[in-house]
C-alpha cells in the first residue's frame, strides 16, 4: 500500500489511497510489453468489459505499442452497490465476429469471478482461436469461480476499491489512483 494516504469521498463513503497513478502506470507498461511479445504478428481482438475496464483498456492497449490489434466492448452487470447481485446481465453485446480470432478480455477487477466465468463460457461458443484474460486487479481471497488469468496487474485483499475506472454506484471512476474503502469501527458509530 502507498504511504500517502489521501482520503476521497464517493457518495456517502470515504476511501483511502491504495495504489498510486505511478504504480499503476508502471505495472501496465510491463503487461503491455508482455502482451505485445506474445501476440506479435497475431492481430488480437481486445474485448473491454464496460464500464469499469475502459480506463485500463485504453492504457493497456497503448502500452502494447504499435502491434496490430482491434478493440470491441461489452457491458456486463452483476453489482448493486458494494456487493454482487449474483445475477450476470449482458447489457451491451459484441458487435464483431470472434471466430478464429485471438481474444484478450480486459477486465478491471476479478472478485468472485462469476461474471467473467459465465462470459468466458459464452465467448467460447463462438470458436475463437484463443481467449486470454487481462485484469487490472484480482482478489484471490474472494474468487469462487476459477479460470486462468494470463495478465494480472495487482493481487489485492478482499476490500472494496474505487478509482481508475472502478466505481461505487457510479462515483469514483475518474480518480487517477485506486482507493480502498475505509471501514468504520463500532467506536466510530
Amino acid at each position: 500500500m502507498d504511504v500517502k494516504n489521501k482520503i476521497v469521498k464517493a457518495h456517502d463513503l470515504s476511501f483511502q489511497k491504495y495504489l498510486s497513478e505511478e504504480k499503476i502506470a508502471e505495472r501496465i507498461a510491463v503487461l503491455g510489453k508482455e502482451i505485445a511479445a506474445q501476440y506479435e504478428n497475431k492481430n488480437p481482438l481486445f474485448i473491454a468489459v464496460l464500464n469499469g475496464a475502459f480506463v485500463f483498456a485504453a492504457d493497456l492497449m497503448r502500452a502494447c505499442g504499435d502491434m496490430a490489434c482491434e478493440v470491441s466492448f461489452v457491458k456486463l452487470s452483476s453489482y448493486d452497490g458494494l456487493a454482487s447481485s449474483g445475477k450476470v446481465e449482458t447489457i451491451l453485446g459484441l458487435d464483431t465476429s470472434i471466430e478464429g480470432r485471438e481474444i484478450i478480455v480486459i477486465e478491471d477487477i476479478v472478485d468472485t469471478g462469476k461474471t467473467l466465468f459465465q462470459f468466458l463460457q459464452h465467448l467460447g461458443k463462438f470458436n475463437p482461436a484463443s481467449i486470454s484474460l487481462a485484469s487490472l486487479l484480482v482478489k484471490p481471497d474472494a474468487i469462487q469461480y476459477h479460470f486462468p488469468i494470463a495478465y494480472v496487474g495487482f493481487n489485492i485483499p478482499n476490500k472494496f476499491v474505487v478509482g481508475y475506472g472502478l466505481d461505487y454506484n457510479g462515483a469514483g471512476r475518474n480518480f487517477a489512483a485506486i482507493y480502498q474503502l475505509i471501514e468504520s469501527t463500532s467506536s466510530e458509530s
